[in-house]
């Protein structure tokens, strides 16, 4: 991926070497559980986490490649920014710049208490993304998805959330949810997300036209990713079953199908996964 001659966003929140005392009790078991089965992506954590308690600062050695991955960050945060902007002016409406907050082991967020366990979020009250950066060496290592262009999708996934809840989407869904018993609220989680794939590779058709950043390769990665992190393959890796029902995310040829429709076309109303009859 080019990115290097990108713009560096500056809405890049640094967190990093802050220490966060507390959460919620019993919060890394459900956590855990949460990491089995969804895995790292656009999870909400306000299902699960408590109140803030207050942090307390402490210092860090960052080694350069860890700052070479905060660098990276902040060029795909910008990068989102431009593509997402012009998209939003061209439908009659105004792209809010959300934050995105770097974090170490913990953080507080406005949807409570978190650790690096659930993997890169966004919270929609705060319009805040949260990666700890360690999350790229999980991808590369138990995911199999190396790569720059895996890691820019992390982030466009998250965006894509933002997106969402720009468009009022997400609010829509979550009142589905609270009306819902638990296997058709699954269902809704797993549209929102292939959708956030969608708006993840919109941002790639649209990104690469303007800028060309994709190299040889590049979606190949990106398709690895989105392959790791199917519902089915973490069920499979980790309980060697799959509960269908259980799925909040989708499956691995969902996910990879609906990024490949953002990236193809590079038109939203193509990403509509909540009326389209077959996933």
């Amino acid at each position: 991926m080019r990115w290097k001659t990108g713009r560096r966003s500056e809405n890049v929140e640094d967190r990093r070497g802050v220490r966060v005392a507390g959460g919620a009790k019993g919060a890394s078991i459900v956590t855990i559980i949460i990491a089995l089965i969804a895995m790292y992506f656009g999870i909400d954590p306000t299902t699960i986490l408590n109140p803030n308690t207050p942090n307390q600062t402490s210092t860090t050695t960052r080694n350069p490649q860890e700052e070479q991955l905060a660098d990276f960050v902040a060029v795909v945060l910008g990068d989102t920014e431009d593509t997402w902007q012009t998209l939003f002016q061209q439908i009659g409406k105004t792209y809010q710049l959300p934050k995105l907050v770097l974090f170490s082991d913990k953080v507080n967020s406005a949807c409570g208490f978190a650790d690096a366990a659930m993997g890169p979020f966004y919270c929609p009250a705060d319009q805040k993304l949260y990666i700890d950066l360690s999350f790229y060496q999980a991808l590369k290592d138990q995911f199999k998805a190396p790569g720059d262009f895996a890691q820019a999708y992390v982030i466009a996934h998250e965006v894509g959330h933002h997106v969402q809840t720009l468009l009022g989407i997400s609010q829509q869904v979550h009142q589905l949810q609270a009306k819902a018993n638990e296997t058709e609220s699954n269902k809704l989680s797993v549209r929102q997300e292939l959708q956030a794939d969608c708006f993840a590779g919109i941002w790639a058709y649209h990104a690469n036209r303007s800028r060309q950043i994709l190299e040889q390769g590049d979606i190949e990665e990106a398709l690895q990713a989105a392959t790791s992190i199917g519902d089915d393959a973490l069920q499979e890796q980790s309980k060697g079953y799959i509960v269908p029902d259980s799925f909040t995310h989708g499956t691995s040829a969902q996910r990879v199908r609906w990024f490949k429709r953002g990236i193809e076309n590079g038109n939203i109303e193509k990403c509509d996964a909540f009326d389209a009859a077959q996933l």
